[in-house]
């Protein structure tokens, strides 16, 4: 009898040890319907996108592991805040209210907002002309901050995904899309938007940074591993994969 106990919590001990995650493993949070940035490969099932390359290489510079959970935008600093999540990598802004709560990497991308329309209105041109009209956004968004913040008279229709507010610009249930330049010039040429435009030009220049907790101790490392890329040629190489040889970051 002693030695079926002893066996059993010997059995406890190594089936408990077994599901333990390595100290050396990040658990990664990101949102799979930001294209080209994170996105769901419909024929293999997996999350790919510059981000996922980027955080990857980024990795195996640093000699981490990575384990990727996708999850809604919006919930993502919560989660990093209750320490679900050791960093996160989804297109995230840098803005003086995310550090708040959010420690962030260096910049790893130039981005900023602009307007998207159908092909054919002529009556909305520049940020001005969203006043009174239906405008859509991503939930969670500086987007949908800035509209707030800039044409207070829009009515904002701030949508879980992207994809939604651009189906609904098409079919001329909004007026207009205000987001993230990158995706809306990607949506636009890659996935049949071609009936939309962009108007207006770049409305804010933004930065887009990997997200910690506060206080992380990977934030570091991850920073270092970062600059390696960039000083390599690595970050060039994952950029032209994605936007263009030659285009700007």
């Amino acid at each position: 009898m002693k030695f079926l106990l002893s066996s059993c919590v010997a059995l406890a001990i190594v089936l408990c040890g077994c599901g333990k995650k390595s100290d050396s493993t990040l658990t990664v949070a990101t949102d799979n319907t930001f294209v080209p940035f994170e996105f769901l490969d419909t024929e293999t099932g997996e999350t790919v996108g510059f981000d996922i390359d980027l955080i990857r290489a980024i990795a195996e510079e640093a000699g981490l592991e990575l384990e990727i959970q996708s999850m809604e935008f919006d919930g993502i600093i919560a989660g990093l805040q209750a320490n679900r999540y050791d960093l996160a990598i989804a297109g995230m802004t840098i803005t003086d209210e995310r550090k708040k709560s959010v420690d962030f990497s260096a910049p790893y991308y130039d981005s900023g907002l602009t307007i998207a329309v159908q092909k054919d209105n002529t009556t909305i041109t520049s940020i001005a002309d969203l006043a009174g009209k239906r405008v859509g956004t991503r939930s969670g968004t500086t987007g949908a901050t800035y509209l707030q913040e800039n044409v207070p008279t829009a009515e904002v229709v701030a949508f879980p995904g992207i994809v939604e507010a651009y189906m609904d610009l098409q079919a001329g249930r909004i007026d207009a899309v205000l987001y993230d330049q990158p995706n809306i010039s990607y949506y636009i040429t890659k996935e049949g938007g071609t009936e939309l435009k962009m108007v207006g030009g770049l409305l804010r220049g933004e930065q887009y940074g990997i997200a910690f907790p506060k206080g992380s101790p990977h934030k570091a490392k991850v920073d270092a591993a970062l600059q390696t890329l960039r000083d390599n040629g690595t970050y060039d190489r994952i950029y032209a994969k994605w936007f263009g040889a030659g285009t700007k970051h």
